[in-house]
């Protein structure tokens, strides 16, 4: 499904750049064939001066306006605070000037592509980059709003609840074992929300920035510590999470808390049947490993 930018988002895209500049290439980017892109690599070029940029849109029934002014007010609050992350160049939040709304923000170098297989080192990394974020103390405000589970506009779990997806044995007793242990104290930081290695940029095994902030918020560091340790699960296998806790002790100078319970609420919100078999089987060993080492 392809769809461009209209001329009006990017005749604004190419006027914050320079009163001359025009856009020489557009590139889709988190294309699928299920729906269009909200995301554009833009080449902007203004006489002999060269931009590159990545321009965001609304996606009808995907990527709401609202969770782009949540990216653009992380990407702000990340550059204060000297996080690897893009830098926000301009936004429309409200379409008067583009057209439509709109974020415009740095393009950075690096690989979001997954490898095959992963090194300790880079799964350390990863663990590292998050518990950077975790450092800033944040109360909910208005487009970084409480998080209380990673990728928060999905519910999974209540949808299971609620008849609106099907269910398994295991996921039900599992949800009404979390839900009966009852959400600990948190703390509340800086959480980006959606943490995996496609929205990490890397150079081997050092991680460059986090990208793609749309669902960050305030929440306890659980709520991403808990979501890359079961991405790696899924991808890497059993050993992979205890190297992400690793790396995230490490650079934060102290030991993880209530890990169990983030791991479970990570793992619960995913659809009841993942892509293939063995993810399903992966997600539902992670889940089980989270229950076993829940407090009594």
């Amino acid at each position: 499904m392809s769809r461009r930018p209209g001329d009006g988002v990017l005749a604004w895209a190419a006027g914050v750049v320079g009163e001359h500049a025009t856009v020489a290439e557009v590139d889709s980017l988190h294309e699928s064939p299920h729906r269009g892109s909200g995301t554009f690599r833009l080449r902007i070029e203004d006489n002999s001066t060269v931009t590159e940029a990545v321009l965001r849109v609304p996606v009808p029934g995907w990527i709401g306006a609202n969770m782009l002014a949540t990216g653009a007010r992380a990407l702000q609050l990340a550059d204060k605070h000297g996080l690897d992350a893009p830098r926000l160049i301009a936004s429309d939040l409200d379409g008067g000037h583009a057209g439509q709304v709109a974020t415009l923000e740095t393009l950075l170098p690096g690989s979001s592509a997954l490898p095959p297989t992963v090194s300790d080192e880079r799964l350390e990394a990863a663990g590292a980059a998050i518990a950077k974020v975790h450092a800033i103390p944040l109360i909910p405000e208005q487009h970084l709003p409480y998080r209380p589970r990673p990728i928060a506009v999905d519910d999974f779990a209540g949808d299971r609840r609620a008849g609106r997806m099907p269910t398994t044995a295991f996921l039900q007793l599992a949800d009404e074992q979390i839900r009966a242990f009852g959400t600990p104290s948190q703390e509340s930081v800086f959480v980006h929300g959606d943490v995996w290695g496609g929205n990490m940029l890397w150079d081997g095994d050092v991680c460059l920035a986090l990208i793609d902030w749309k669902t960050a918020g305030a929440g306890d560091p659980g709520v991403d510590l808990g979501e890359l340790r079961k991405q790696m699960a899924l991808q890497f296998g059993p050993d992979a999470p205890a190297h992400v806790l690793i790396g995230w002790q490490r650079q934060a100078g102290r030991y993880a808390v209530n890990v169990a319970y983030w791991d479970a609420v990570a793992a619960l919100n995913t659809p009841t049947v993942l892509d293939t078999a063995e993810l399903t089987a992966r997600r539902d060993a992670f889940l089980q490993t989270a229950l076993d080492h829940l407090p009594t």
